[in-house]
């Protein structure tokens, strides 16, 4: 066996084994209990409960203050079927809102406070039983990035310049970083390994070698079990024991280097601590829809993320990247078993993020959300179908996880993230039911005459309201909870003089109202969306799981139409229902109907980078980021726009430089022989004798994993035993390489089928 080039460091196994869930709750008494290990004690000091019941005492007050005159307000005040309905709905939905609210409110407070210090060291949630763990020496860092099928200049872009600028702070002693591919597609495979192998070239230069062969490691793996989770278990299981901590990045992910410092500072600090997730800043896209999504996330994502932490404390979220963990902990605890049973909620856990923060917390670790600290970027869907395409991805692993909500051990935090997770994306059909209710209800009673009495031998008559002053006293309530945290927010930022960062006041409060309306237009084409999300799993249809584009190509009209003609439909059949039903139109659901009947013009334009430019031009939907955009973020859009063009497996079968690639970024192997072998060289052969589209992408990947075979077909193919599909690309390699506009040097098969025609060539064939 040859030696392991740098590609990999060598392996030191750990263990990492998923306990198997607890179960459905009716039958837990029936079944043995899982043993479940703890680090620590898990605590829950008087501070974090009193949090916890006026959190949920304020939020059933709101509910129950908005059914209560909703009760006034409809006409005969809950006693038909249809009302009731309407009420039911409307609790649920006015206490949603509510929780948005209150978690906003209490941001607010936090950020006017003004504190210097990192937010987790806030003494009211500190553990005088904190286990302190004793350091041997500077801890050992990996920074992750697991992949699969992404854009390649925006992963080695990105993770080039979070290299770059954690080797500006001098500070690099125990970092290592890795590219973990689950990458299923042969020509992104290519590209992944020639782009690593060249950025290995770049910042390997310069860089102190140690004994391991380097800082900057690739590895592929073979068997993608788990998507993401299991990727990430699978670097654990193989280096997790040479590492204290990882810091977990996305395919979009940059970092500063001061910022994955602090990190490794704060875990230091704080030995308790098994999670710190940064609030990564939305940033990189110039589509209206990608700056409408960035500019809400810089003005209004600061405060809910200090409420979050305010309300959470040390029992916070975790969201999968931008984020550091102690190794030791995640390995012994954070395993995930699948979910028992054969539907569509069952199987391998998508959403892992939610799962493994709550089991840390089990463990008695902590998770902290790190609001306040800078240095976390992150990239958004750049139009709204690609969103959309995320979110049927994260509404599947939501509600999976509301599975889980009663699982023994884990604490209430962590219980009500399941629940509002799931509800996130439930209250898309509770919001459409309560809409067709309105519309069912005013439908009736349009042109009615009353009816006083509806049981019978009824004593006292009902009556009949219509009071105007509920009805303002409950729509103006409604607009506060809704709108009240925007409004915190902007109050926030002038307060603390930030508006300058947003491009001023006047711009500040412009882009407000036009992300407001942009938002209120996408509202009823999002519940339509997330209804269908949430009711396909329930009917037993799996959904896909692919990764979401980062390229920022525009939407097509023929796309946009065929994702939102359904939705056009309805409204014009919802207005033409109530038209003929009623006397006349409710004016509350215009917005809904204007929504839905411009949902494919939104989509299309919202996609355009020129619009999204003008709006920049303009000074409009600022984020700071722009205003002044951080080093780390310049040379991450510098690498990317410089990267060189794509390669694919026809470029690794016809050129040498890019095969060389592949073997730099690639493990040793030992020599397959048997079976193995046989089948190998069958493989090469019939790609040489067939030609390239013989090899389906599972045989090229094949091909690609041992860089034997890679180079025994580039041989095969340069031979005249090769199939008359081949020459043009060798002719095309030769091109390319010589940089000339002539072939040199043809095979004799070559020089007699000169120009063929490909007519002529399949013919041959």
């Amino acid at each position: 066996m040859k030696p392991l080039p740098p590609a990999q460091p060598p392996i030191r196994r750990g263990a990492m084994v998923p306990v198997p869930w607890a179960g459905h709750p009716l039958l837990r008494p029936f079944r043995k209990a899982w043993p479940m290990k703890r680090a620590l004690v898990l605590d829950d000091p008087r501070p974090m409960r009193v949090r916890r019941v006026v959190l949920l005492a304020l939020i059933l007050a709101s509910a129950s203050f908005g059914t209560n005159y909703m009760v006034e307000i409809v006409p005969q005040h809950g006693t038909t079927w249809i009302e009731l309905g309407l009420l039911l709905l409307f609790g649920l939905l006015f206490g949603w809102i509510s929780s948005g609210f209150w978690v906003g409110l209490m941001g607010a407070w936090v950020l006017l406070r003004g504190k210097r210090r990192p937010a987790i060291v806030d003494p009211v949630y500190t553990d005088p039983a904190a286990r302190v763990m004793v350091a041997q020496g500077p801890p050992r860092t990996a920074v992750i990035m697991p992949i699969c099928n992404e854009h390649v200049p925006t992963v080695f872009a990105g993770l080039r310049a979070t290299f770059e600028s954690l080797r500006a702070t001098g500070k690099m002693d125990g970092f290592d970083f890795f590219v973990l591919s689950d990458t299923y597609d042969p020509d992104l495979r290519v590209a992944e390994q020639a782009a690593f192998s060249d950025m290995k070239a770049v910042v390997d230069e310069g860089q102190a070698q140690d004994r391991r062969g380097g800082r900057f490691f690739y590895r592929w793996r073979q068997q993608r079990t788990k998507r993401k989770s299991g990727n990430v278990a699978d670097f654990c299981r193989r280096w997790g024991p040479d590492y204290r901590y990882m810091i977990v990045l996305d395919a979009d992910s940059v970092m500063t280097g001061e910022c994955l410092n602090t990190l490794v500072r704060l875990m230091e600090e704080h030995p308790d601590s098994g999670i710190i997730q940064t609030a990564p800043r939305a940033s990189g896209h110039v589509t209206a829809h990608a700056r409408s999504i960035q500019f809400s996330s810089g003005v209004y994502g600061p405060l809910f993320t200090a409420g979050l932490n305010f309300w959470q404390l040390g029992e916070s979220h975790y969201w999968g990247h931008n984020a550091i963990l102690r190794i030791a902990p995640f390995m012994e605890h954070c395993a995930l078993a699948a979910l028992e049973g054969k539907t569509s909620l069952s199987g391998e856990i998508m959403s892992h993020d939610f799962v493994e923060a709550a089991l840390m917390r089990r463990a008695g670790w902590k998770v902290w959300i790190a609001h306040d600290l800078d240095g976390s970027y992150e990239q958004v869907p750049p139009s709204l179908l690609d969103e959309l395409q995320r979110d049927r991805r994260w509404c599947l692993g939501n509600l999976q996880n509301s599975r889980l909500m009663f699982e023994p051990g884990f604490s209430a935090p962590h219980r009500s993230v399941f629940f509002t997770g799931a509800l996130a994306y439930a209250s898309a059909p509770l919001w459409f039911g309560f809409l067709l209710f309105s519309t069912l209800l005013f439908a009736q009673h349009v042109g009615d005459i009353p009816t006083y009495f509806h049981t019978p031998y009824q004593m006292f008559p009902t009556w009949p309201t219509n009071d105007l002053r509920l009805v303002l006293t409950l729509f103006g309530a409604t607009l506060v909870l809704l709108l009240g945290p925007k409004l915190l927010a902007l109050t926030v930022i002038i307060l603390k003089g930030e508006s300058h960062k947003f491009g001023g006041l006047v711009r500040l409060l412009v882009s407000a109202v036009l992300e407001f309306l942009y938002t209120v237009l996408l509202a009823p084409v999002r519940m339509l969306f997330h209804t269908r999300f949430v009711i396909a799993p329930l009917m037993g249809l799996r959904s896909g799981w692919t990764s979401p584009p980062r390229s920022g190509d525009a939407t097509p009209w023929g796309e946009a139409i065929r994702r939102n003609g359904v939705h056009t439909l309805l409204a014009v059949a919802w207005v033409g229902g109530i038209l003929t039903l009623g006397e006349s139109f409710p004016w509350w659901l215009s917005p809904v109907i204007a929504g839905l009947l411009l949902a494919a013009p939104i989509a299309v334009w919202a996609s355009w980078s020129s619009i999204g430019l003008g709006l920049r031009r303009a000074g409009l939907l600022l984020i700071p980021e722009e205003q002044h955009e951080p080093l780390v973020l310049q040379e991450t859009r510098r690498y990317e726009q410089s990267a060189p063009p794509d390669v694919g497996f026809i470029d690794a079968v016809m050129d040498e430089r890019v095969r060389a690639k592949i073997d730099r970024a690639s493990p040793a192997r030992e020599y397959l022989g048997g079976l193995k072998a046989s089948a190998a060289r069958s493989l090469v052969a019939r790609g040489v004798a067939e030609g390239p589209d013989a090899l389906k992408p599972k045989d090229r990947l094949r091909v690609l994993s041992d860089i034997a075979n890679l180079n025994a077909l580039a041989a095969g193919v340069q031979g005249d035993e090769a199939n008359p599909s081949w020459i043009p690309l060798r002719r095309e390699a030769r091109v390319q390489a010589d940089g000339t506009s002539e072939p040199a040097g043809d095979s004799p098969a070559e020089a007699a089928l000169g120009t063929t025609t490909p007519a002529a060539l399949s013919a041959a064939h």
